[in-house]
């Protein structure tokens, strides 16, 4: 077996493998007497065809075959023990002679490998970025406040519909009259709420129920039949005011606190605000960190300046895809694909570098920390360790979030890694100029 490399322009280099018999010979022999133990051939008994037959049959495939991964294989060795650092995978070229497998014995299987440009990054404390902090307004408190007491309120009774209550009503069309049926105002737009603002209770509406109630499965449920039986049914009730309810917080007490913070670390009016603005401010820190690891990744791939086999990425990507995208599809999101294959090579080159790494513990907190996330999303803010950790390894066990989170880690890492070598300027803004400077940067 041969190997001969020729290096093209663009940063590309063909890898020319040369195999002979010795290189495949084994691997046919045994393809061939597998096919012979399988093949149904009429006339003969299964693993009696004689070997004369199975090669004429199926010899030439299996050749080409074997040939072509005894010298694929020997490639990406090669590529390996020459420690050439690549991009994408190595992949057939199209400068590929044909190859005549009836007569020959020998055979020159050419390949391609995009060329990792080398990277180079001097930082110093000239280098300047900006660590922006969203400043907290009042309606945010208002906001976290409420949907954070509205865990621990409960509905009362009232005389008149201002905005978004709960109401309970009768519903009737001639005879029909279904009772205690339930009217949410508060999923309504305005438009919709506009009819019961300022309605009291036994005041009647005119409403249409195929708007009133979206899915036919609601409809269904209310008016007490099955979804079929809903086509052709006259949509149009009298709607009558029976109950109306609204949603009241609970008071700001003892007992609201010890059911609302079981372990005792909030107890004071004081603290529960306290609580509110630290809650506000590390919701506001997620956003704020993911602008700034943003702006340092495209500043590192600035100052790198990373030359990239472009034309053979593209056929790479052809390839791998075996012609699911065409060429203008892929040319579509070249531009960041290519941002991420540069930024994969910086963050490689800072891993290497300052021998970076994620540890299982590393990981294993990064999940937690995405569990407790999605508890908090269903309101789920007092979940004991256990059940954190245990969803937390769940999520670890999921192959695709496993790389995600690893990923993750490795890449704050670099950005943690990075920041103490250049000047980081703290800058406060309002929330309206930091979803600019987001929309900006992506």
């Amino acid at each position: 077996m041969n190997i001969v490399r020729e290096n093209l322009e663009n940063r590309t280099a063909l890898f020319k493998v040369t195999v002979g018999e010795a290189d495949y010979n084994e691997a046919v022999d045994k393809a061939l007497r597998t096919y012979k133990r399988k093949a149904n051939i009429p006339g003969f008994r299964p693993g009696m065809v004689p070997m004369s037959i199975i090669n004429k049959m199926y010899r030439k495939g299996v050749v080409a075959e074997e040939a072509y991964r005894a010298a694929s294989k020997a490639c990406f060795d090669y590529i390996e023990q020459e420690k050439i650092a690549t991009v994408g995978d190595m992949i057939p070229s199209e400068k590929q002679q044909p190859l005549d497998f009836d007569n020959d014995t020998e055979y020159e299987f050419v390949f391609e490998a995009g060329i990792a440009p080398e990277v180079k990054i001097d930082l110093s404390k000239k280098d300047k970025i900006t660590r922006y902090t969203i400043e907290i307004e009042d309606k945010m408190r208002e906001g976290y406040r409420s949907n954070f007491l509205r865990r621990f309120g409960k509905l009362v009774d009232v005389e008149a519909v201002e905005k978004e209550e709960a109401l309970n009503v009768t519903l009737e069309q001639g005879e029909t009259k279904i009772e205690e049926a339930y009217v949410g105002l508060i999923g309504m737009s305005d438009e919709e709420r506009a009819p019961f603002i300022g309605k009291k209770l036994g005041d009647t509406l005119d409403v249409d129920v195929t708007k009133l109630y979206k899915t036919p499965a609601q409809r269904a449920s209310i008016l007490g039949v099955k979804e079929a039986e809903l086509e052709g049914m006259d949509p149009n009730y009298k709607l009558t005011i029976t109950k109306i309810r609204k949603f009241a917080e609970p008071e700001i007490n003892e007992e609201f606190f010890k059911m609302a913070f079981p372990d005792g670390d909030v107890t004071t009016a004081e603290a529960f605000e306290k609580h509110i603005e630290e809650k506000i401010a590390a919701d506001l820190a997620r956003e704020t960190e993911y602008l700034f690891t943003i702006d340092v990744r495209k500043f590192l791939l600035k100052k790198a300046d990373l030359a990239m086999p472009e034309d053979f990425l593209k056929n790479w990507l052809y390839t791998i895809n075996e012609g699911k995208f065409s060429m203008e599809e892929i040319e579509k999101d070249f531009a960041q694909f290519l941002d991420m294959m540069r930024w994969n090579l910086v963050q490689k080159h800072y891993i290497d570098e300052l021998k970076l790494e994620v540890t299982p513990e590393d990981a294993l907190n990064e999940a937690k920390a995405m569990a407790a996330m999605q508890f908090a999303y269903y309101g789920m803010n007092q979940v004991n360790d256990e059940m954190l950790g245990n969803y937390a390894k769940s999520i670890l066990d999921n192959k695709e979030e496993n790389r995600k989170i690893y990923e993750k880690v490795f890449e704050r890492k670099v950005i943690d890694a990075v920041t103490p070598q250049i000047t980081v300027s703290s800058k406060t803004v309002s929330p309206e100029d930091f979803g600019k400077l987001v929309e900006k940067a992506q």
